[in-house]
């Protein structure tokens, strides 16, 4: 609709002589957009209609509105659908259900083990699929649009529960009858993570079967790896071997060389990667725009530690001869130099242990006149094992070509919250605030790793195509309104890891399909998002 002009009807919102980046990764042009209720009804420059909303865009880029491709709002949002966080950041739409871990289905010992989680966030309901909890989550009325992988680890723990063995072929068939449930009611693909019980103990076989299910659906198939250091490119060969078994497109969840005894096979891992997508498997990546990862704390056990569910890990802790033994293996698997120094305390669920958040494990080991292994086994058997931590593990030149990769998109790996209510729990990550700002600013204004149009481009149009979200992504004519309109010259991440909850400055407004989420740099608090089943 470029340099088009005619006579149009009054429309709700225009947007005027902004510089568009409509999301393709073409260069920019000043134009004009017109919204009428949740769409784009025009581009053009100096379009001649009157508008309720006028948005004086000169000097301010226009954007698609941000895609997180990979979040966990899925009980968040349950339990505050205002998503200030990701709103500040330009983000319209979210990715959720990664890792493994969704909000349903949910039977069994699945439904157990998520059952503390509704607790601490005040969320009454229960559900068990996901027809039944997309039905409650868009009675919240979110502000942001919401999408969802199913996550293996909810099918695994609700038909198989937190054993570590092989599913017979019985259970197998059911876990599959699941997944289609979920596919069926909205699920856009399948999510693994393979680090956490159940997954890690799933086998690649089981994978490649469930794989087979989304196949006919041409869904997508989303890993957080097996293993994201020592054991990186064993990890890779078996997310692109259940790519080629059950020929469906594959995602690798937060791309990363976790530890610097690995951060040298970061060029290798991409020359395979290059390889597979040019012998034509259609593989894409993630990746969030700092150096420390975060997690569950207990993820760093052994895996033999996990073994049938939250108690029997809690008695292993506490048996003698089990506490000495992962005590031993968890001492020789992270025995690296400093290694206690890099993993931070972010989030424990007690107010007597409140203290040491923000603070390393070396640090407090030292207060407490204890061995970092032996404070470890206390404070998860002490929580519950509801400890969150951050690691600083990672690589900043692989960062940077990691973002780089044209198949990379940017992902947050966080959760919606807001800097005050049910969701202001801890100290975590301050991606949940600053992912995107952090991205366009620090690397791509500041160190010029790439083009803005490239970059918005990786930001919305290459995700939505990738997750299959129709109408979003992109400005044009006929798409959904989901717009973000920034100072790409001050826009910036203010969270950090001592104040993670500090809302990111330069975005000016932001367009929920149409709806005003963000004006005039300041969150509304009008709610125009959507569930966007597949």
């Amino acid at each position: 609709m470029r340099n088009k002009r005619r006579t149009m009807d009054r429309t709700d919102c225009l947007i005027r002589g902004g510089l568009v980046y409509d999301g393709s990764g073409a260069e920019p042009y000043i134009a004009d957009i017109a919204v009428k209720g949740d769409r784009i009804t025009a581009v053009g420059r100096e379009l001649p209609v009157a508008a309720d909303r006028v948005i004086e865009a000169s000097g301010l880029a226009v954007s698609p509105g941000f895609i997180d491709t990979h979040a966990h709002s899925d009980f968040t949002l349950m339990a505050d659908p205002r998503a200030s966080g990701k709103l500040s950041q330009g983000i319209t739409t979210e990715i959720n259900g990664n890792c493994g871990m969704s909000a349903a289905p949910l039977f069994g010992k699945a439904a157990e083990r998520r059952e503390q989680d509704l607790l601490e966030l005040g969320i009454r309901e229960r559900w068990n699929t996901l027809a039944e909890y997309l039905s409650l989550l868009e009675s919240r009325r979110p502000s942001i649009n919401f999408a969802t992988l199913a996550g293996h680890g909810n099918i695994r723990g609700s038909i198989v529960g937190y054993d570590e063995r092989t599913p017979t072929q019985a259970e197998l068939s059911l876990m599959a009858g699941l997944l289609k449930d979920a596919v069926e009611q909205g699920a856009i693909g399948l999510s693994t993570g393979l680090i956490y019980p159940p997954g890690i103990y799933s086998e690649t076989e089981e994978l490649v079967s469930l794989g087979w299910v989304l196949r006919d659906r041409d869904l997508i198939y989303t890993s957080h790896m097996r293993s994201e250091g020592d054991r990186i490119n064993d990890a890779v060969a078996e997310v692109l071997r259940i790519g080629q078994e059950a020929g469906i497109k594959v995602h690798i969840s937060h791309i990363k060389t976790a530890g610097q005894q690995n951060w040298s096979k970061a060029d290798r891992i991409i020359a395979l990667l290059e390889d597979t997508i040019r012998a034509g498997m259609r593989l894409t990546c993630d990746r969030y725009p700092y150096i420390a990862s975060s997690t569950d704390l207990d993820s760093i056990l052994p895996a033999w530690t996990y073994a049938g569910g939250n108690e029997d890990e809690i008695r292993r802790l506490l048996n003698d001869d089990d506490r000495k033994r992962i005590a031993r293996e968890t001492a020789e698997q992270w025995a690296y130099p400093g290694y206690w120094e890099k993993v931070i305390i972010s989030t424990v669920s007690s107010e007597k242990n409140r203290w040491m958040e923000g603070k390393t494990i070396a640090e407090i080991s030292r207060r407490l006149g204890v061995v970092e292994a032996a404070f470890l086994l206390d404070i998860l058997v002490e929580e519950k094992l509801r400890v969150g931590a951050i690691f600083l593990s990672m690589s900043e030149e692989n960062l940077r070509k990691f973002l780089a990769l044209p198949f990379c998109m940017i992902g947050s790996d966080s959760s919606a919250r807001c800097p005050e209510g049910p969701t202001k729990q801890g100290m975590p990550h301050p991606r949940g605030f600053g992912t995107f700002p952090r991205f366009l600013g620090k690397y791509v204004r500041d160190e010029g790793l790439m083009t803005l149009s490239v970059a918005i481009h990786k930001a919305t149009q290459l995700a939505a195509d990738t997750f299959g979200l129709k109408g979003r992504g992109v400005l044009r004519e006929g798409a959904y309104a989901d717009i973000t309109v920034f100072d790409a010259a001050g826009i910036k991440d203010r969270a950090a890891f001592e104040q993670p909850y500090l809302l990111s400055e330069g975005i000016h407004f932001v367009l929920v399909n149409g709806t005003p989420a963000v004006w005039e740099g300041r969150i509304t608090g009008s709610r125009g998002g959507r569930i966007l089943r597949g």
